[in-house]
């Protein structure tokens, strides 16, 4: 048997994810931002690409400096404008910031020279984190990126109006008494709070200070505030007001104006003129709206939610001036996960999950909803995409298992292609580093049966290795939501540990989605019931296939996947060793101390009023029954699943003397952040497997 080779886990830093992709207004060039990392200061650092879409040439690094995101083009495609969290640009840290009452020259009276010139534009310390603003850059006359915004708190998102003379911008704007109570707070003074919802995943704990739309002109740099057009809700900081200038000269955005915004998700949609005036809302409080996106008649295309039941598919609507209306409904699959919505030719285009793929369709006002692109095939992703204004060509983020995560452009035209068309171009080879030195995995769809359905995924095995020279060691990774699937797709994980032999399997449960409302539906208010038993018929079919070794099986997952793998170490013993992250075990310990209370709720409503819901799903009510070794892994500030979670159910593990291991990233949140502890959890989890693996320990013959 050749040796095989293993891909490095110091190679993570050789990864490079693209994160946001929007394509110039005639078609030409496509940019993009793509994050790295920087191992001498162990940090991610995203950067801004440009690339032409017809393939002549690599793509080029526009920025230079760390930190960039929300690439968008000028209306004339002259200027690309962006979010970045940079120094003070040279502009305005220069000449004389403060000249207060003419012939007053009381700050060199005072000596204090050298202190005002520590100060930056904003007033605050020089060696403050910087806040992101909106910088340009004119790739007519070239140079670097201007900045064009001086938010104190920062700005959350931004939009150019139709003529390319001024932005729309989200921000925080602090009162006198709010702006003191901020500044006690970093500097260590105690959180105070009356709101609801009291903290957010990413955001820490949360205040109530108010975020407003501000209309700047380019030119003079001068803004104004539209008063009327405010956010609210209780992830306003996670959602934002997503700011869309319409070409009607209508700015929309989504807000809460509930009298409990924090006791619900319900977000509405709004439109504002650009003075501030003539505030309208367009739905009636009913809804979870989102992304919204202008035709250019002034129809208005957004995202609605059930704010009360998420198992309902996410559908895409329209409203012209009349009752909104729903363009995919008839479709019973629901808008994918962040995607957004681009008009061509008065037809709406989004992504949607459809079969455990996540696939383009097209969706007229006066027509039904209908599946496009097949060209994408079974054996990629597409992760986001973006069509220039003059409808002619589309970028995708295209992932790969073998071949990685890179920009490819296409002809609107060949969207009706059942073949890849000529027109289909990759423009980036982000990962090749990665892809063209060690083996990638190869994917493979399967089926199998539970409790009379059809129930599928994907499963990863190196390409060195036959799967029917099994059996193989396994490792189960679930995917987190419930609300969501798996498809073929590049990752780093992935290839991490089927080059290290192990096959990955990736089953798509009931409860997830892609596979329509009453798929979904099984498990809400059932946690730990449908998927404990599709899971463990997968890996008997993929035993029965000569696969899997049913003594070396594994498990692996965030999130849901967690939570997931302590149903079943507590009702199973599937597992010769299980690492479940950032779960939740104890739902009613979790319900306000988390933020996730409107989500509980609409699950399983209230814990004193349906406490028995509450307690069948939480497993370290049955933590007697485990005996797996369990490495639980928790964030330190992870407000979604609370560390004190993970707590629990390593210290139930513990009491019955179960081999057990936890693992806190300090100041981590509900993901891992910096490479170091992406490569740490995997390392911990590699030798986690190994540790108890009963053909490493000579239990079983080989």
């Amino acid at each position: 048997m050749t040796e095989r080779t293993e891909l490095p886990l110091e190679a993570f830093y050789d990864l490079t994810e693209i994160t946001d992709v929007a394509v110039s207004p005639d078609g030409d060039r496509v940019a993009f931002a793509a994050t790295e990392y920087d191992q001498d200061a162990d940090e991610a650092v995203t950067s801004l690409f440009v690339a032409p879409t017809d393939g002549s040439r690599e793509p080029h690094r526009l920025t230079t400096v760390a930190g960039a995101s929300s690439p968008a083009w000028s209306p004339s495609g002259d200027e690309l404008a962006f979010l970045a969290a940079r120094e003070a640009d040279v502009g305005r840290r220069v000449g004389w910031q403060d000249r207060g009452d003419e012939g007053d020259d009381s700050s060199a009276a005072d000596g204090n020279e050298d202190a005002d010139a520590t100060d930056d534009a904003s007033g605050s310390e020089a060696d403050d984190e910087p806040k992101p603003q909106v910088w340009l850059f004119d790739l007519a006359r070239g140079g670097d990126a201007r900045q064009v915004t001086d938010r104190e708190e920062g700005v959350a998102e931004f939009d150019w109006s139709p003529d390319g003379d001024r932005l729309v911008i989200a921000a925080r704007d602090p009162t006198d008494d709010e702006h003191e109570y901020l500044e006690r707070v970093r500097e260590g003074g105690p959180i105070e709070t009356t709101r609801l919802q009291h903290k957010a995943d990413g955001t820490g704990w949360t205040d109530d200070v108010t975020t407003y739309l501000f209309v700047v002109d380019l030119e003079s740099g001068e803004s104004e505030r539209l008063d009327d057009a405010y956010g609210g809700g209780a992830f306003q900081d996670l959602t934002g007001m997503e700011p869309r200038w319409g070409p009607t000269d209508r700015i929309a955005f989504t807000s809460c104006r509930l009298e409990q915004p924090d006791d619900t998700l319900v977000r509405d949609v709004y439109t504002i003129a650009p003075d501030g005036s003539d505030l309208r809302r367009l739905t009636d409080g009913e809804w979870q709206c989102t992304r919204p996106s202008w035709r250019e008649d002034g129809t208005l295309g957004f995202v609605v939610r059930d704010p009360e039941d998420w198992t309902k598919p996410d559908e895409l609507y329209s409203h012209d001036g009349e009752e909104p209306r729903s363009l995919t409904a008839d479709l019973d699959r629901g808008v994918a996960r962040g995607a957004t919505i681009n008009w061509v030719d008065g037809a709406a285009y989004t992504l949607v999950g459809d079969e455990a793929r996540t696939r383009l369709v097209r969706a007229r006002i006066d027509g039904p909803a209908e599946r496009t692109f097949e060209a994408q095939g079974d054996d990629r992703a597409i992760l986001a995409f973006d069509v220039a204004d003059d409808g002619s060509t589309a970028a995708l983020v295209v992932s790969h298992p073998q071949e990685g995560m890179d920009v490819h452009a296409v002809a609107v035209d060949d969207f009706e292609a059942s073949e890849e068309p000529e027109s289909l171009r990759r423009l980036s080879a982000v990962n090749a580093e990665l892809t063209d030195s060690y083996p990638m995995p190869e994917a493979r769809r399967v089926e199998w049966e539970s409790d009379g359905w059809v129930i599928d995924g994907v499963v990863y095995h190196d390409p060195e290795i036959a799967l029917e020279d099994g059996p193989h060691p396994l490792v189960v990774a679930i995917h987190g939501g419930p609300l969501s699937y798996d498809e073929p797709v590049f990752s780093f994980a992935h290839a991490a540990l089927t080059s290290r032999g192990y096959v990955l399997f990736r089953p798509n449960y009931r409860g997830g989605t892609s596979r329509g409302q009453e798929f979904a539906d099984v498990l809400r208010g059932r946690w730990g019931t449908a998927e404990v038993d599709d899971i463990v018929a997968g890996v008997e079919e993929l035993v029965d296939r000569g696969w899997a070794d049913r003594d070396r099986v594994f498990g692996y997952g965030f999130s849901y996947g967690g939570i997931t793998q302590g149903y079943l170490v507590t009702q199973t013993d599937l597992f010769a060793a299980a690492a479940p992250e950032h779960g939740i075990y104890d739902l009613r310990a979790d319900f306000g101390t988390g933020d996730s209370h409107n989500w509980m709720e609409a699950d399983f409503g209230l814990p004193w009023e349906n406490p028995d819901g509450y307690d069948a799903a939480s497993a370290i009510l049955d933590a007697g029954e485990i005996d797996t070794p369990l490495l639980v892994t928790a964030g330190g500030e992870d407000w979604r699943c609370p560390p004190s979670q993970s707590e629990q159910l390593y210290t139930a593990a513990r009491k019955q003397g179960v081999d057990a291991k936890l693992i806190v990233y300090p100041d981590e949140h509900h993901n891992i952040g910096d490479p170091d502890r992406a490569i740490h959890r995997l390392e911990q989890v590699l030798a986690w497997y190994e540790t108890h693996d009963p053909v490493v320990e000579g239990q079983l013959d080989e």
